[in-house]
């Protein structure tokens, strides 16, 4: 697929630089339908309980967005600014420097290995040496300094929330980009479809007979990083961490084996749910280790990492429907919508939104789809 393909135009001005109040009072995109039978209808948020029916799961992201932007000087004095992206390391064990955090950071502005930066905020408690670079704007960092702390408790001081470029308003609630529902720490920009729920949409959701399942997954470069390949098969998608609760896992098994409709609440869960049923891990028949077998049991939670880069062409083998918000055009979230809704679909479904004047990207409206072979 050539990178032109994952192209449209956009006014300016459907770009939301705040989220509406209440979060339920986003509009919504209902997608019916596929090739020449697709329809579009002009829903609300907080129309959902109606939308969908007694027995759909809901599975939704909890991670929680870190302060990770932090602005720093350089010994020349130079100014830079650092988003930490995740944890990824500590020194072997023996190190003479202990336990230490070592850190992905992504970058504007370039850096040399051995120097130290010192924020702006708190040059003495916040300070961090360079490791080495790892090409692409990426670098590992070192936390060093007075203060022994973790950096994420540093962060929460004088870090700020990493809102994306596009958003150019200041935001006066720093929870608003936050989901209602965010729990685990760890990720460097919010699951936005998220950001449309509240507890008494949650509560008129649970009357209806839905369902809702939380498992985590941090979000991290892969998920915001800009397509630059000329194909989009040649676009390396940096990997992003989950963890599982071994018994939301069953339950959301179970469901799959009733014949329940399980719907993924933003990209990130399309990209979970589909890594863990490509695994077998949804497969309540599965045997010999895999993860239904395993979550009956109980156990720590499952932890590992994802890469899976779902592009059109892709054989969907766990979710049924998707909520999703508008993507940047050249990204691989707008790929992976194409592969749900088809490549055309797409293109009609986004033609729509524009002409309806939706708002897009992080904090405007979204959509609902369901594949066309969703039972």
């Amino acid at each position: 697929m050539r990178l032109d393909e994952l192209d449209y135009s956009l006014p300016p001005e459907l770009i939301a630089q705040v989220p509406v109040e209440p979060r339920d009072a986003a509009r919504l995109l209902v997608v019916r339908g596929e090739g020449a039978c697709l329809a579009c209808d002009d829903r609300t948020f907080s129309d959902l309980p109606g939308l969908l029916r007694a027995g759909d799961v809901l599975v939704r992201n909890d991670t929680r967005v870190v302060p990770a932007r932090a602005r720093f000087r350089k010994p020349t004095g130079g100014r830079v600014e650092l988003l930490f992206l995740e944890r990824v390391a500590d020194p072997k064990p023996g190190s003479a420097e202990g336990v230490e955090e070592i850190w992905e950071a992504l970058v504007r502005g370039r850096l040399r290995a051995g120097e130290t930066l010192r924020s702006e905020a708190a040059p003495d408690e916040l300070a961090v040496r360079v490791e080495a670079s790892l090409g692409e704007g990426r670098y590992r960092v070192r936390p060093v300094g007075a203060a022994v702390e973790p950096l994420v408790a540093l962060l929460d001081r004088y870090g700020e929330t990493p809102l994306p470029p596009y958003i150019r308003t200041a935001l006066a609630d720093p929870e608003r980009y936050q989901t209602v529902f965010a729990r685990p720490r760890g990720s460097a920009a919010a699951p936005t479809a998220g950001l449309h729920f509240t507890a008494g949409l949650d509560a008129a959701l649970a009357a209806t007979g839905v369902t809702i399942e939380h498992l985590t997954l941090h979000v991290g470069l892969a998920t915001f990083r800009p397509v630059t390949a000329a194909r989009l098969e040649d676009h390396p998608l940096h990997d992003e961490p989950f963890v599982v609760d071994r018994a939301a896992l069953r339950r959301i098994a179970a469901a799959r084996a009733d014949g329940r409709r399980l719907v993924a609440v933003g990209t990130t869960m399309v990209r979970l749910l589909e890594e863990l049923g490509a695994a077998g891990l949804l497969d309540p028949a599965s045997s010999g280790g895999h993860a239904a077998g395993v979550a009956a049991n109980g156990g720590p939670p499952l932890v590992g990492r994802t890469g899976l880069f779902i592009t059109p062409g892709h054989r969907f083998v766990a979710i049924d429907g998707l909520i999703t918000n508008f993507h940047l055009p050249r990204t691989s979230l707008l790929a992976l919508v194409m592969a749900f809704c088809g490549v055309e679909e797409t293109r009609r479904i986004y033609a729509h939104a524009i002409a309806a004047r939706y708002r897009f990207y992080s904090f405007g409206d979204a959509m609902l789809a369901f594949r066309a072979t969703a039972p």
